[in-house]
């Protein structure tokens, strides 16, 4: 039940796929500006993610060197994993602190 149910699901949304395929590759034909937008928006993309790609590879090592340091304390090498005590002022002053007894 299951099974027929998740195929018959894919099939349905392989058919929108398809369809809307169809649609955009007629839209595509139909009107050159979009065309030539959505070309250039794509080599954007295309060439900011070559770029930051790049980029992180050459400088990568030096800004994870410097946000996470080695050594004593926490990851940023000195500022320790967990507060030792909170400030008064985040608790109600009407409010009286508790103990680990109560």
């Amino acid at each position: 039940m299951a099974e027929a149910w998740g195929s018959e699901l894919v099939s349905q949304v392989l058919g929108y796929l398809l369809a809307m395929s169809a649609e955009f590759a007629r839209e595509w034909e139909s009107n050159d500006m979009r065309a030539a937008i959505f070309k250039m928006l794509l080599g954007w993309i295309v060439l900011s993610v070559t770029a930051i790609h790049l980029a992180w590879r050459s400088y990568g090592p030096t800004v994870n060197s410097i946000y996470y340091r080695q050594g004593m304390g926490g990851q940023n090498g000195g500022t320790p994993e967990y507060p030792a005590h909170f400030p008064i002022w985040e608790s109600s002053s009407a409010e009286t602190l508790k103990t680990h007894q109560e």
